[in-house]
């Protein structure tokens, strides 16, 4: 069996390469993702959406710090990502994901995005 934190990574490792649907692979039907104080997504087919209107390329991110308890399922992952957008302008944001999983598949995300600002 694949712990959670491998799960994720291997999962990310799709959004690496640009293969959404291969992450979705690795999401509950009904996955939910919450962009604190933002959005809300619910379901394949809103990720889906989503991914393919927000990732012109496919985002570079960096994960800084990843924490696991694997007895409640959760992951939380620490880090930077870069979106380039549609125009091909880019920002870069600091975030904290948390992932709850549910038989072994990423099913619920709260996210914590904030834009880096110019040092």
């Amino acid at each position: 069996m694949t712990d959670n934190k491998s799960i994720l990574l291997i999962a990310n490792d799709y959004i690496r390469q640009g293969d959404n649907e291969g992450f979705l692979s690795f999401c509950t039907e009904d996955v939910t993702w919450e962009f604190v104080g933002d959005t809300i997504l619910k379901g394949k087919p809103a990720v889906r959406e989503y991914m393919q209107s927000t990732y012109a390329e496919p985002p570079e991110f960096d994960v800084q710090e990843l924490i696991a308890d694997d007895d409640r399922d959760t992951v939380v992952a620490i880090g930077i990502i870069k979106l380039i957008n549609f125009n091909g302008s880019s920002k870069t944001y600091n975030y904290c994901d948390i992932w709850k999983l549910r038989n072994n598949k990423l099913a619920v995300l709260k996210a914590f995005v904030s834009e880096v600002g110019p040092l």
